[in-house]
């Protein structure tokens, strides 16, 4: 997971480019907007991640940095950490 990905995908797409990303990711097709990773699931990763912390800032009012405090609070908790 690489931060400086997230960021301007969250900064560049909409939530549709970004849905529709995360789709074609998951049909192992090449999504129509640039999502940088060093393969698919990273790409996944950056994708699924941009969506959640743009609909956190959009629903809390914050910004990119306190949503992915959240987001990244969020990860380590769902894997033990």
């Amino acid at each position: 997971m690489k931060i400086p990905i997230i960021k301007k995908l969250v900064e560049t797409a909409s939530f549709e480019e970004l849905e529709n990303a995360e789709l074609s990711i998951l049909e192992e097709q090449q999504p129509d907007i640039e999502v940088e990773g060093d393969d698919e699931g990273e790409q996944l990763t950056h994708v699924m991640a941009a969506i959640w912390i743009k609909k956190e800032m959009e629903k809390e009012g914050i910004p990119f940095p306190k949503a992915l405090r959240a987001y990244t609070q969020k990860v380590r908790v769902s894997i033990g950490g």
